[in-house]
């Protein structure tokens, strides 16, 4: 399989890995299916490959890889908000890894709900959040325009009753 054409040497990207699902990194060099790519983690020239080589450095890589194919490195948003959309749609990539960095940036915002459209997505705070749901609240989404306002759970209730 052919690289995408926006997967090139130098390219900000997302690769899979075994504990932090995903993690970035930019490529520094491509053989066929093989990605190498020094990631932010420190893991300098992980090995991203769908093929088994024998030799003892590439297994030695491979100890350091995030494993998988070029079809599962996917580009990064180096122009993404640092605090993350309020609709997803704004994305320049809406794929796994973008939408997870994107929710995380948000919850560490304590910004729970994030728009995918008209759909909205809720990450559990394990916390109350007392002040979200209070009377003020509610009247301030009561007959606003949808997205007019920061995502929430009140605005698809109004609209939906709407």
């Amino acid at each position: 399989m052919a690289a995408p054409d926006n997967i090139i040497v130098g390219s900000h990207v997302w690769v899979e890995d075994p504990v932090l699902a995903w993690i970035d990194g930019e490529i520094t060099r491509i053989n066929g299916n093989e990605v190498y790519v020094n990631t932010a983690n420190g893991k300098k020239d992980a090995k991203v490959s769908g093929q088994n080589k024998q030799s003892s450095y590439l297994k030695e890589m491979e100890k350091l890889a995030v494993a998988s194919n070029i079809s599962k490195v996917f580009p990064k948003d180096t122009e993404a908000p640092p605090g993350g959309v309020d609709d997803m749609t704004k994305l320049s990539y809406l794929h796994e890894p973008g939408v997870l960095q994107n929710l995380a940036t948000r919850y560490e915002l304590n910004e729970i709900y994030t728009y995918t459209g008209n759909i909205l997505i809720a990450v559990n705070p394990f916390q109350r959040l007392p002040h979200l749901y209070d009377t003020h609240m509610m009247e301030q989404y009561k007959g606003a325009t949808f997205g007019e306002l920061s995502p929430h759970v009140f605005a698809v209730g109004d609209a939906a009753y709407r």
